[in-house]
């Protein structure tokens, strides 16, 4: 396929310095990361504040921008790759800036919600952000800044989650659109500074049908996770949400194995490091969002239940919003650095190898929380080796898209992976709701402790098959894991 490029327009001064480039993107994926999760201290709040059902206040924190980020990525990657992904990026801030700004001012869960819907477009700037890392840096310092704007994407997740509890504690839930509103301002200033003009490639017309298709198939099977629980997993509308998602998803491919232009090009997940790579982003995504879930939890029981229940609840720290959000402050810290030594690991071991460390590693911690989660250090040491797992897993992900696809498709490609880690992320949040409500105390007003510890081994499962994917997926020579330093 050739690819007709266009040089980037001069900007009339010198090329930005490696230092502006990744701050401009860093700051660019904190303000997703924030958003991301910064609202789930919220719930309660904001149910409070608005007069809202429990349902509503669901997806409008939740749900509502997991659909529109599942249907926008891969396009909006797309275009960023035919366009100048500066440009696009841009773009996609600024939408993001006016939703949160209408987030910000909302009189009802109405507004919210919509505004919320139109935030999600923000997961775009994660595939478009290492699209602009391999085009804007040096090649001696990619590895490095594919590692740290992947690591923010996680440890921005874990900061919102200490971020957002301290405002709900302290000041009005409002504040948390305004925390993240600054931060969208900083990153269009950093990003229309420093980070160069780019390249595009117009190589035929979008792929409009397959867009269509695997947005519908992605959002009819994340409708049936997030409703499967209120709506009965046996029901007919989620059994026929379950179908329609099979059968666009089974067109999808049909289409795309005929477009000359495709969305995705599925012929290259037959093997090698793209289809560990999604795959991969699945199983991590479903272990971060068991942990996300069950972690907290945990921390605040049995705080909040009523009395009868909480006298029968004899685990849990009855910790704040705030105080559950520090206890995962160590794990958060440590994602970043985990994230940015991954170089040295692929360096000496081979491409697939941090992959296989973070998922083990994240096995090794969510395992020890299963077994070991009487005591808030235990939690602590357990979640903080779990993270150092996310970090390495995270920044492996970015490298082995990249290593499989050309420069001309790497927000695109990414755009998928990034995608595949949400819909993950659904399938361990679900999973982890739907085992705490299974194992109940007596009466059923509280999960049983029982269930924490089966969905931690679940999380711990989970991970073990992910770091056991390279020497599961048939791979060509070259690709597989070195065993010598």
């Amino acid at each position: 396929m050739s690819l007709a490029v266009t040089p980037p327009a001069p900007t009339g001064r010198a090329r930005p310095s490696t230092a502006g480039v990744l701050t401009a993107l860093v700051t660019t994926v904190l303000s997703y990361g924030l958003m991301q999760t910064m609202l789930v201290p919220a719930v309660g709040v904001l149910q409070a504040a608005l007069s809202a059902d429990t349902r509503l206040t669901a997806w409008a924190v939740l749900t509502a921008p997991l659909l529109t980020s599942a249907v926008l990525t891969p396009l909006v990657g797309t275009l960023g790759d035919r366009h100048d992904r500066r440009r696009v990026l841009l773009a996609v801030l600024v939408c993001f800036l006016v939703a949160t700004v209408g987030a910000a001012l909302a009189p009802g869960i109405g507004v919210l919600l919509a505004c919320r819907a139109v935030q999600g477009v923000s997961l775009a700037v994660v595939p478009l952000s290492l699209g602009l890392v391999r085009e804007a840096l040096p090649p001696d310092r990619t590895a490095f800044g594919t590692a740290l704007v992947s690591g923010m994407v996680g440890g921005g997740a874990g900061l919102a989650l200490v971020v957002g509890g301290l405002i709900c504690d302290l000041v009005s839930w409002r504040w948390l659109f305004v925390v993240g509103g600054l931060v969208a301002v900083a990153a269009i200033v950093l990003v229309a500074w420093f980070v160069p003009a780019g390249s595009g490639s117009a190589d035929g017309p979008l792929d409009l049908g397959g867009a269509a298709l695997l947005g519908g198939g992605l959002v009819a099977l994340l409708v049936a996770l997030t409703q499967g629980p209120a709506w009965g997993w046996a029901s007919a509308a989620v059994l026929g949400l379950f179908a329609a998602s099979a059968l666009a998803l089974a067109l999808f491919v049909v289409v795309e194995l005929r477009h000359p232009h495709p969305l995705v090009d599925v012929r290259m997940l037959r093997g090698g490091p793209l289809l560990v790579a999604h795959l991969g982003a699945l199983l991590l995504g479903a272990a971060q969002f068991l942990t996300y879930v069950l972690v907290p939890r945990i921390a605040q029981l049995p705080h909040g239940l009523p009395p009868e229940a909480a006298g029968l609840v004899d685990y849990g720290f009855a910790l704040s919003v705030t105080g559950a959000g520090l206890l995962m402050l160590p794990g958060t810290l440590v994602m970043l650095p985990a994230s940015v030594v991954t170089d040295t690991v692929e360096r000496r071991l081979g491409r697939r190898a941090p992959l296989v460390f973070g998922l083990a590693t994240t096995a090794l911690g969510c395992a020890a929380l299963a077994a070991w989660h009487g005591s808030e250090g235990a939690v602590v040491v357990g979640y903080l080796v779990a993270s150092v797992g996310f970090g390495f897993a995270m920044a492996a992900l970015p490298r082995l898209v990249n290593s499989a696809v050309p420069v001309a498709r790497g927000a695109s490609a990414n755009g998928v992976n990034t995608v595949a880690r949400t819909v993950g992320g659904a399938l361990g949040s679900q999973l982890a709701a739907t085992m705490l409500s299974s194992l109940t105390v007596p009466g059923g007003q509280a999960p049983a402790e029982s269930g924490f510890t089966a969905a931690f081994w679940v999380a711990a499962g989970v991970s073990l098959v992910g770091a056991g994917l390279p020497f599961l997926v048939r791979t060509s020579p070259a690709d597989r894991l070195a065993t010598t330093a």
